[in-house]
């Protein structure tokens, strides 16, 4: 796996839509509560998902894994190979759609972000790009959120509680 040189890497970004994974650690206490990052970003300081680009020669499991030790410094616990809780687009604004297909925004680059819900082995210690790192119940998101990351968190727990409910009838 070798890394590009920043110029061309910019310049590929102009071009061509990057995979990537995304993710949100999931905690269940008296409630659900979902696991953000707070970093700097082109919109400021945001908290938001964890996740970034999948390299070549990279498994989604292997990207997945990268990112979790690369920001917070714990594993993930995930099967060998993890499938998306959703798959979610992030578009710049001059060619993000505008016929109604949700979103994120991100002025840097165009991606396709496999995305999933997860279980983190470990206490978290935020580094990297991470400020900081923390919990929260969905009724009680930090502010201010990337632009698209709570409709992620939002749309992957409900689908989520939708396939639970479907696997036992209820």
């Amino acid at each position: 796996m070798s890394l590009l040189p920043a110029p061309l890497y910019e310049q590929i970004e102009k071009s061509i839509p990057i995979a990537c994974v995304d993710f949100v650690p999931l905690r269940r206490t008296s409630t659900i509560e979902v696991g953000l990052i707070e970093r700097e970003s082109p919109f400021g300081v945001v908290w938001c998902h964890l996740g970034g680009r999948i390299l070549r020669g990279e498994t989604v499991a292997q990207a997945l894994r990268r990112h979790a030790v690369d920001t917070l410094d714990v594993e993930l616990d995930l099967p060998a190979d993890p499938q998306p809780d959703y798959v979610y687009q992030w578009f710049p604004p001059a060619v993000a759609p505008n016929d109604g297909t949700p979103h994120g925004d991100d002025p840097r680059k165009q991606a396709i972000g496999l995305s999933f819900i997860v279980e983190m082995v470990g206490e978290p210690r935020p580094r990297n790009e991470a400020l900081g790192f923390d919990y929260f119940a969905l009724d009680s998101l930090p502010q201010p959120l990337w632009p698209g990351t709570e409709y992620l968190v939002r749309t992957m727990l409900e689908r989520r509680r939708g396939a639970s409910a479907d696997a036992t009838g209820r």
